[in-house]
């Protein structure tokens, strides 16, 4: 009975951390929840064939009214893009349910290397050029540009995150600001959450190998600690956000950029 407190605990803290991350951040906290759901899991005994089916199936149930918190508390500071959102939600949701189906089949380190890569050039780019001109000057409508949104929303469907970490790092590089970046991006991560949600509901419900209280590969009860402490937590981590200004969010973004590459490398490489 104390274990299964000590778990509860460790998952209501994840959630409480996820939400801060979400709001401050724009990103589902995906990188927070994924491994230690993972640890969870293997500490309950789970199947390790299909622990991080669970954890990443897990963690975008949890995304969805994470971001959908986080969005309306950066809306009300007017600091989402609604006309973004517009032209790339449909790119993004088919991308998610891409990644979703491919998940199991395809093997992300590959994908991790190069995104920890781009990772780390648009922290050192925050961080040491803040001042250096952007790729374009606001978002392109060249024919190619659907196929950025469709790619973030496949690979963070894959990796079990809202995809924050990478549409920031985008909308950046298009010319809007750190707090537009960030807020249009929380409301991103429902676009890839929910379908990616679906997938893996559908794809984990006739496996034998899930363990009771599953819902497909979503842990219903990892989803019912976690998912209100990150809702409670999200307007939080917005407020801390707009209370920097442009230039210490940027150098705050810059450096979880760091801490997510170094993370991506680690899972390419060693996992």
């Amino acid at each position: 009975m104390q274990e299964w407190l000590l778990l509860g605990a460790a998952m209501l803290a994840t959630g409480c951390v996820a939400g801060v991350l979400a709001g401050l951040f724009g990103i589902g906290g995906g990188v927070v929840i994924v491994p230690v759901l993972e640890a969870t899991l293997g500490f309950l005994g789970v199947d390790p064939a299909i622990r991080m089916q669970i954890a990443v199936a897990t963690s975008l149930a949890t995304i969805i009214p994470t971001s959908i918190s986080s969005a309306r508390a950066h809306h009300r500071r007017g600091a989402v893009d609604v006309s973004v959102v517009k032209r790339w939600a449909i790119f993004v949701l088919v991308g998610a349910l891409l990644g979703a189906w491919i998940a199991s089949q395809v093997h992300s380190r590959t994908l991790a290397f190069v995104f920890a890569t781009v990772a780390l050039f648009v922290a050192a780019r925050m961080v040491l050029m803040p001042k250096s001109p952007n790729l374009f000057d606001g978002i392109p409508r060249k024919f190619w540009v659907p196929f950025i949104p469709a790619g973030i929303g496949c690979v963070s469907s894959m990796m079990g995150i809202g995809g924050g970490v990478f549409m920031v790092m985008t909308l950046s590089l298009f010319g809007a600001s750190i707090h537009k970046s960030v807020g249009t991006a929380s409301l991103f991560g429902l676009a890839i959450a929910l379908p990616g949600t679906i997938g893996f509901i559908a794809t984990g419900l006739n496996d034998p190998r899930v363990p009771p209280g599953n819902l497909g590969y979503v842990s219903l009860i990892g989803f019912a600690l976690i998912a209100p402490a990150t809702v409670l937590m999200a307007p939080v981590g917005a407020r801390i956000a707009h209370a920097f200004s442009e230039r210490k969010l940027s150098l705050l973004f810059g450096a979880f950029l760091v801490f997510v590459a170094v993370r991506l490398y680690l899972r390419a490489f060693v996992a």
